[in-house]
């Protein structure tokens, strides 16, 4: 990529900026290609190949070569996340705020599609804390649920609601992250598109939608609850000037994270407040342009009484069925949505509830399915559960080929060995479901994430 490429005036723009340095950051985008990592997911172990670590992240891998991901089974049974190396310091973060504290947490990721950080999140949280997932954009939270379902975990809650829509929920959350809607110039070499988007007054745009993304959430978290404020652009409008804003409006410290010297990030502080930020640059860094910061609230917004003895009256028989298919079925709150029965960690029956009354939630713990009879139709989101009781279910292992075959709802070239509804695995870890029959396979997986693409030919 060529100096004039840039849009107008942006290089001048960013000169004065913390830690820039012009030439090689013009070099790093004309001479060096974006590289490809992964995050392996910690409550799915697996076989897949990694090279040299992320520095900040202990699941994030860089990869020498990029692989053909939508052909890899392991992908789709969410042994791990394709996502950009310098986003992934928002579980660097979480891990210094918390410290050794256990007490259970309740997170909310604001701005959540496609859900990299999300599941970057969950991977740093314990089963009795919770994870509200939201994205104001309805079309892209099907993505969202699919990217959470792959993760596997019951703590998750998503949602589809606009920022303003929280202001009931005063001091439920301890912890907000907000990787807000950015002028984007933290892609240009990832995604040159995004430079046809870049402009000065889009940069101001941005800013104004931030201040008030972040005005309307800011009720919802708890006194000495912390923000987690970040953005994929270098503009000081968008970041510095940001926490500047937060800690002139609001009680809010800056909390400095730590950061090694080997790593390349730029450590910067706002020019009033003095709040710390962290600044990625291609270049200095092995990964693309980010924003970060962390701030603690010092005030209190008032605090809502979210308790709730509200529980469905299931009926015994139909639950004594369903509690079979999970591990450690006492651990969770199992509940109806329609006809199918789903499951949450029981430490989040009363924020559930909470939720209930005031967002629109897409998605709650693990769908498991709907009953006929005695027996469960199973659903996908029970495939992919770290909690499923595979004792309780048959169990088809699938080669690579295989495997491909099923995920594209082809025809499949295998032998049933046992009769009705098996989990179809690779390399030990669940893809989906398919039903048995004497003389056929039934293939189950979902048509809105089948792959659509043909295999590529050595």
């Amino acid at each position: 990529m060529a100096n004039h490429t840039f849009p107008d005036k942006f290089l001048e723009n960013l000169a004065a900026e913390p830690g820039f340095d012009r030439e090689n950051f013009i070099h790093a985008h004309a001479s060096e290609s974006a590289p490809t990592t992964i995050r392996l997911n910690p409550f799915k172990p697996s076989n897949t190949k990694t090279d040299a670590q992320v520095p900040w992240c202990a699941e994030g891998y860089y990869l020498n070569e990029r692989p053909s991901f939508t052909f890899d089974p392991l992908f789709h049974a969410g042994a791990y996340y394709v996502q950009e190396a310098s986003s992934m310091f928002i579980s660097h973060i979480l891990y210094t705020i918390r410290g050794n504290d256990t007490d259970p947490l309740r997170v909310l990721d604001l701005c959540a599609a496609p859900g990299g950080k999300s599941t970057l999140l969950n991977s740093a949280l314990q089963s009795s804390d919770l994870l509200v997932a939201n994205e104001i954009i309805k079309t892209r939270v099907p993505i969202l649920m699919d990217n959470l379902t792959r993760w596997g975990t019951a703590n998750t809650i998503v949602t589809n609601n606009d920022p303003r829509d929280f202001a009931p929920l005063k001091g439920f959350f301890d912890v907000v992250l907000v990787d807000a809607p950015c002028s984007g110039s933290g892609m240009f070499r990832k995604d040159p598109d995004a430079m046809n988007e870049w402009s000065e007054a889009n940069v101001n745009l941005c800013h104004q939608r931030q201040e008030r993304i972040l005005a309307d959430i800011y009720p919802a978290l708890t006194e000495d609850g912390y923000l987690i404020y970040s953005t994929c652009s270098y503009s000081h409008q968008e970041n510095e000037d940001i926490l500047d804003w937060l800690c002139s409006t609001f009680d809010m410290e800056s909390i400095r994270i730590p950061v090694e010297e080997a790593w390349g990030v730029v450590e910067s502080q706002s020019a009033t407040a003095k709040a710390w930020g962290y600044r990625f640059y291609p270049g200095k860094v092995k990964g693309e342009g980010l924003f970060a910061a962390c701030l603690r609230k010092r005030e209190n917004s008032g605090q809502g009484n979210y308790k709730s003895n509200a529980q469905q009256k299931l009926p015994a028989k139909e639950l004594d069925i369903v509690k079979t298919y999970i591990n450690n079925a006492d651990d969770f709150y199992f509940f109806k949505v329609n006809d199918d029965w789903l499951a949450i960690n029981r430490e989040h029956k009363e924020s559930l509830n909470a939720l209930h009354r005031h967002l629109y939630i897409k998605k709650s713990g693990t769908r498991l399915g709907k009953l006929a009879g005695n027996d469960l139709i199973p659903d996908h989101e029970l495939a992919l559960s770290i909690y499923i009781n595979k004792d309780a279910v048959l169990s088809t292992e699938l080669s690579k080929d295989q495997a491909i075959q099923y995920l594209r709802r082809d025809n499949m070239d295998i032998t049933p060995t046992g009769k009705g509804w098996s989990l179809m695995t690779y390399e030990g870890l669940a893809l989906g479901w398919a039903k048995l029959l004497p003389n056929r396979i039934n293939n189950y997986y979902p048509k809105e994430i089948r792959i659509m693409s043909n295999p590529l030919t050595p």
